[in-house]
């Protein structure tokens, strides 16, 4: 393999001569092997560091401190980042010591390697334009680190946010199908009043679309960013202006309002959005799951359970019993939540872990909500496609067990009272006798006519309180 000599302070490395990284991101893919998931597993984040690096260039070309020809080659290089090339060279693992130099070094070495190419030199001819004095101009990973990663995390959000709203209209439009189904609703697992089928998962489309409300709040409080601040929020090395003339750079480069922090040191060391954030992550998977544990309960059996669904049979279930078919959808969305949730507590515990004007454990941050955010939108995109779109209802099963059930003598509690509700249930728990023979049939306390009108569909899915005096 051809190599290229490069150097730092620590001493000389040999690097791939057709690399665009160089020695100080080696030595960071070295020192932290520990996930095997190198940053370019998630593309926004690489694009993210093409925008603020660009911003950066271009605030100190207007700002005099960086010749027009060297910041110009510099963007032009940032252009290939946000155009989605060079992944490959974006090799350093999520996980890592020092807060996240490697990563920004290894932005910083690949856009020099790319803006000498432009100018005519070779890769490593780091004397015309240096990933640390032109490239790193007035930045330290404190600043550019985190902005990079509300910026990614801006831009990713945007995906998962489809997904759960596709996942909301399959909810509705299943609502709107079943809206005739009548069944028995239940509380403590036990038969409480009927609803519609329709209304059960109309339900479930109301609360995911409360949590696309509540991620898109959450998302705005990544606009506000600490870029200019430096090593701990001070600005040491960069120009007067610079702070506010790279975020509006920033800003009108991704069409994203951008707001420099008020006070750049709280920024540089808070990392309270992230928290935020990784919280309405794990309450949309703990909705989920709740969601999920439903439509288990709902088509479970199928012939000894209530099998009030159907969802689409995916596997063979079982290498022993045959025939047999499991929910593996909602369950493999189960399991989804449960590392979201654990990862949620990787979050709190980093984001309480940092010391004085730095939180140095940034990078398991960044890997632990890249990593909930990806999975969760797999696992919503599968939900909607391998499941909800193609349940099918029991309608009778569901309308004769309501029918049957004892539960609909609720609804008798106004024009009866509940003591005289509660003995005819009672009766019915003893004897097995169906409601309607005792209430008409035997102790003649409803007419046919005001049972057929108390218990006609429109009226057991939305109860008019009617009392009737005898």
């Amino acid at each position: 393999m051809n190599t290229r000599i490069e150097r730092d302070f620590l001493g000389e490395r040999e690097v791939p001569a057709d690399a665009y990284y160089g020695v100080q991101t080696l030595r960071g893919r070295d020192n932290f092997h520990i996930t095997g998931i190198p940053m370019s597993a998630e593309p926004c984040f690489v694009q993210a560091f093409g925008y603020v690096k660009k911003a950066a260039a271009l605030a100190n070309r207007d700002l005099g401190v960086l010749e027009p020809r060297v910041a110009n080659a510099i963007a032009a290089a940032c252009d290939r980042l946000i155009a989605g090339d060079m992944q490959d060279q974006f090799v350093t693992d999520f996980i890592q010591g020092g807060a996240g130099t490697s990563t920004n070094m290894n932005a910083n070495e690949v856009i020099a390697n790319l803006a000498l190419e432009i100018l005519g030199y070779e890769k490593g001819d780091y004397q015309h334009v240096n990933p640390n004095d032109h490239v790193n101009f007035g930045q330290s990973t404190n600043d550019v680190y985190p902005t990079a990663f509300h910026l990614a995390l801006i831009l990713r959000l945007g995906s998962y946010m489809e997904a759960l709203r596709a996942l909301q209209q399959a909810f509705h439009a299943k609502g709107i199908e079943f809206g005739q189904v009548l069944k028995m609703g239940r509380t403590h697992l036990q038969d409480a009043v009927p609803m519609s089928l329709g209304q059960e998962f109309q339900a479930w489309s109301a609360t995911i679309g409360d949590e696309i409300q509540r991620i898109a709040d959450t998302r705005r409080q990544l606009h506000e960013i600490n870029l200019g601040a430096t090593a701990i929020g001070t600005t040491v090395t960069a120009v007067p202006g610079y702070p506010q003339l790279a975020t509006r750079y920033l800003s009108d480069l991704t069409g994203t309002n951008f707001i420099l922090a008020p006070d750049l040191i709280e920024e540089t060391s808070d990392t309270g959005s992230y928290v935020q954030l990784s919280g309405a992550l794990k309450r949309t998977s703990t909705k989920l799951t709740k969601i999920c544990n439903d439509i288990r309960l709902l088509a479970n059996g199928p012939r000894c359970g209530l099998n009030e669904i159907n969802l689409p049979q995916m596997q063979p279930g079982s290498s022993i019993m045959p025939g047999k078919v499991n929910p593996v959808i909602p369950e493999v969305v189960n399991q989804v939540g449960f590392l979201v949730i654990g990862l949620d507590l990787t979050v709190t515990l980093a984001a309480s872990a940092g010391q004085l004007q730095l939180n140095v454990m940034e990078p398991v941050i960044t890997f632990a909500l890249f990593t909930a955010i990806a999975t969760m939108e797999r696992a919503v995109n599968s939900l909607r496609v391998n499941c909800v779109e193609g349940i099918t209802a029991n309608a009778e099963r569901t309308r004769d067990m309501v029918l049957n059930s004892l539960g609909i003598v609720t609804l008798l509690k106004p024009s009866l009272g509940y003591k005289q509700c509660a003995e005819v249930a009672r009766e019915g728990y003893l004897t097995g006798k169906p409601l309607h023979q005792i209430v008409v049939s035997e102790r003649k306390l409803l007419s046919q006519e005001q049972w057929d009108e108390m218990f006609s569909f429109e009226n057991l899915i939305a109860p008019k309180f009617e009392q009737h005096h005898d």
